[in-house]
């Protein structure tokens, strides 16, 4: 069970973050909205939020979940696979040394975006893609097994994280859509499809048991509920236009 969360308001300069979404520019104000109520609807889920101030020197810097991966043991910052992003890290450490005494750290040449990690249990899958390199997802696996967990490797094709297509929602099931449907690291879960015309709906959160779903995709709603689990619409739209997901906007610790 998830005990906090940490996100970042975002600032005016989301207008000039990286994107490959081709769905237009953000509208700011609209984005504050639904980022105010992003953390509600966590804090309805139980936890605690701590709210960083906006960082106008960093545009794509409210999407906190690619800066760290935070497990039950340890915290450990990564190593952003784009440039403009590289200071991003600093302030998280900071901040996560509250709540850390084990903070480790992903060197060069490796390049890690934690959106590329998914967590089950204490074993953790790890995208192979444009933003996360085999040196850098290696030494995230070498951390994990010194506090006594594990790693694999998942080679992705088409996905730009790992976590945009697929999410794990505890008791063995798994939503996944598009190329990952079909990866045998995944064939031993049970899979809840997404179609894809819903795919940007892949990438929920599983808090507390309920599920945290992007408003709009009606019928991803209906086979995650079908599954037994309370869903919770949150309206996303201005954070998809930079390639942003529900899980990117928040760093949830236990």
């Amino acid at each position: 069970m998830f005990k906090r969360a940490i996100v970042r308001t975002p600032g005016e300069s989301m207008l000039s973050g990286l994107t490959t979404a081709k769905l237009g520019l953000p509208n700011y104000e609209k984005a504050l909205v639904q980022h105010a109520e992003y953390i509600k609807v966590l804090e309805e889920c139980g936890l605690k939020v701590s709210i960083l101030e906006k960082n106008e020197q960093y545009p794509d810097s409210t999407f906190v979940e690619d800066v760290a991966l935070l497990t039950k043991e340890c915290a450990i910052i990564t190593k952003l696979g784009t440039p403009s992003r590289s200071g991003e890290t600093v302030e998280i450490k900071n901040e996560l040394s509250d709540y850390y005494t084990n903070i480790e750290k992903v060197r060069e040449p490796g390049i890690v975006e934690a959106g590329d990690i998914m967590m089950v249990g204490s074993h953790f899958y790890i995208g192979i893609s444009a933003r996360t390199n085999e040196s850098g997802a290696g030494q995230v696996i070498e951390y994990l097994e010194k506090y006594g967990m594990s790693g694999t490797l998942v080679k992705l094709d088409k996905m730009l994280h790992l976590k945009t297509g697929v999410a794990y929602l505890e008791q063995n099931n798994l939503v996944a859509t598009g190329e990952l449907l079909t990866k045998e690291e995944f064939q031993n879960f049970n899979i809840l499809k997404i179609d894809d015309d819903e795919s940007y709906a892949a990438n929920c959160v599983w808090v507390n048991d309920r599920v945290l779903i992007p408003k709009g995709y009606p019928k991803a709603r209906v086979t995650i509920a079908s599954a037994g689990y309370s869903t919770i619409e949150v309206e996303v739209s201005e954070f998809r236009k930079l390639d942003g997901g529900l899980s990117c906007l928040s760093l949830r610790l236990f």
